[in-house]
C-alpha cells in the first residue's frame, strides 16, 4: 500500500485566515455540515467510504464486508419507506418536494439528498470510496491530522485540517445483547443490520427481539412470508397496533435453548431464526485516544451540547441525539457548531462547557436515564433545539415541525399497517393539516 502526505485542502498564501474542514460521511448529517461549512467560507473536504452519497439511505444487497474489506455501512432493506412524514424530514430551508404521499420510499430520500448536494455545490467536495483510518491532533495540538485510505488506489493519504465534523451516523455497528444459551442455539441468529428482504423467511418460524420502529416493521414484513413470528419486547405499554394473526407479542428473553427461547414469564417457544433488532453502538474506530473522546455504553463524552468536543473544541459530532427530528436537528447542530467555528461567536471556556454538560447530565440521571440514554431526547427534544438556537443565536426549528413530529413520531406503534397512509401539509410556520 502506498503512503503519501499532503496538506489538504492546500491554502494559497493570501488565504491564511480561511479555515479547512474535514467532514466524515456524506449522509444526512455530513451533507448539511458540508453545506454550512462552505457557506461559512471554509475549505471543505468530505470523506465518504461508499461510492455514493446518502449514508443509511443507500440500499445494498451486500452484508458483512464490501469489496474493499470494509464493513457494509447501510442497514437499508428492500421496500423501506420513511416512518416519519417527508414534511419534517427535509432541511429547514430545503424541504422535500411535494408529492402524493407523506411517507416516501428510500429512493426518493436518496434523490432528495442528491438534489441538495447539487444545489449547494457539495458534490465536488466529496471524495468517494475514501475510508478514514485515523484522526488525531497534530503535534502542536492546533490542527488535526487525518489519515485516509483511498480505496480504489489502495493508498494512504495524510491530510491536515483546522476542524473536524464527525458525521458517520449510528446505524451501522450492531448492538447484540448477551443471553445465556446463545452458543447452544442451533438455528440462525442475525441482526436487523443484515436484513434485506422478507424472501429468505419463507416457511420459517421467526423470533424478532426488539420493538422499536425497525423491529416492528420487520416483524410485520417477515410475517408475510414466515409461518409465525413472535415479537419480544419490554415496552411499558404494548404497541396498540393490530398485527397479522401469525404475529404474537412476547416478553423479554430469559435464555436461549438448542431449539428456541425461554421467556421471563417461563413460557417457551421454538424458532428456526432469531433476529435481533436491538439497536446499534456508537463507534468511532478512526478516533485516536489523543482526541480525548470516550464511548461507554453509547455515552459519548465529554461533549458540549451533545456535539462539540470539550477537550478539543475544533471537533464536533453531528447527529448523536436520538428520538429527534433527525435532518432538522442535524442542520441545527451544524449551524450551531459553525457559528462558533467560523468566529461568529466565541465558545465558552472549557471549564464553562464542562460545567454546563455536568448540570445537564445530572438532571438526566435524576430522571432515571441510563448511560445508554445519555443522548436520548424524546420528551425534551424541544428544549434541546431551543437551547442550541438561543446559545448560538441562530434560527430555531419552526414550531410546525416540532408539532408534526410529536403527532407522527409514535404512529407506527398505534397503527403499523396503515399509518403510512396519513397525508400532511404544512400551512405555515405554526400550522399543519392532516388531509386524510
Amino acid at each position: 500500500m502506498n503512503v503519501s502526505v499532503v496538506r489538504a485542502p492546500l491554502k494559497m498564501v493570501n488565504e491564511k485566515s480561511t479555515k479547512s474542514y474535514c467532514v466524515i460521511g456524506a449522509g444526512t448529517a455530513g451533507l448539511c455540515a458540508a453545506r454550512h461549512a462552505l457557506q461559512a467560507g471554509g475549505l471543505v473536504t468530505v470523506f465518504e467510504m461508499g461510492k455514493q452519497l446518502g449514508g443509511t439511505w443507500v440500499f445494498s444487497e451486500q452484508t458483512g464486508k464490501n469489496e474493499y474489506g470494509i464493513d457494509v455501512h447501510s442497514s437499508m432493506y428492500k421496500g423501506l419507506k420513511t416512518n416519519l412524514p417527508k414534511e419534517i424530514m427535509g432541511y429547514p430551508d430545503f424541504p422535500i418536494p411535494e408529492q402524493e404521499s407523506s411517507y416516501i420510499p428510500a429512493e426518493d430520500m436518496l434523490h432528495f439528498f442528491q438534489q441538495f448536494a447539487e444545489s449547494f455545490g457539495i458534490l465536488e467536495h466529496i471524495r468517494f470510496n475514501h475510508y478514514v483510518v485515523r484522526v488525531k491532533p497534530t503535534i502542536d495540538e492546533k490542527a488535526w491530522e487525518v489519515i485516509v485510505r483511498d480505496c480504489p488506489n489502495d493508498k494512504l493519504v495524510t491530510y491536515t485540517f483546522d476542524y473536524v465534523l464527525i458525521c458517520n451516523g449510528h446505524y451501522h455497528t450492531p448492538n447484540l445483547p448477551k443471553y445465556s444459551g446463545q452458543d447452544v442455539y442451533r438455528g440462525k441468529q442475525m441482526h436487523s443490520h443484515d436484513y434485506r428482504s422478507n424472501e429468505p423467511f419463507e416457511g420459517e418460524t421467526v423470533l424478532v427481539i426488539g420493538a422499536g420502529p425497525s423491529g416492528m416493521d420487520m416483524a410485520y414484513e417477515i410475517s408475510k412470508k414466515a409461518v409465525r413470528v413472535s415479537l419480544s419486547h419490554h415496552l411499558k405499554d404494548k404497541p396498540q397496533t393490530i398485527f397479522p394473526d401469525n404475529v404474537t407479542l412476547k416478553p423479554d428473553i430469559e435464555r436461549l435453548t438448542e431449539t428456541g427461547v425461554i421467556y421471563t414469564d417461563n413460557t417457551s417457544e421454538d424458532f428456526s431464526v432469531i433476529c435481533y433488532s436491538t439497536g446499534y453502538k456508537y463507534t468511532f474506530p478512526f478516533l485516536s485516544v489523543d482526541c480525548g473522546i470516550t464511548v461507554e455504553d453509547n455515552f459519548v463524552q465529554p461533549l458540549y451540547k451533545h456535539c462539540i468536543n470539550i477537550r478539543y473544541p475544533t471537533m464536533a459530532f453531528i447527529g448523536l441525539p436520538f428520538y429527534v427530528c433527525a435532518a432538522q436537528m442535524m442542520d441545527l447542530q451544524s449551524r450551531f457548531c459553525l457559528k462558533f467555528f467560523s468566529g461568529g461567536k466565541a465558545l465558552p471556556s472549557q471549564q464553562e462547557m464542562a460545567a454546563d454538560t455536568d448540570r445537564e447530565m445530572e438532571e438526566r440521571w435524576k430522571r432515571g436515564l441510563k448511560k445508554r440514554q445519555a443522548h436520548m431526547m424524546g420528551t425534551v427534544e424541544d428544549r434541546y433545539y431551543d437551547d442550541l438556537a438561543q446559545t448560538a443565536e441562530i434560527e430555531p426549528i419552526k414550531p410546525v415541525i416540532k408539532k408534526l413530529h410529536k403527532i407522527s413520531a409514535m404512529r407506527f406503534s398505534e397503527d403499523l399497517v396503515n399509518f403510512r397512509n396519513d397525508k400532511f401539509r404544512l400551512v405555515d410556520d405554526e400550522t399543519f393539516v392532516k388531509i386524510n
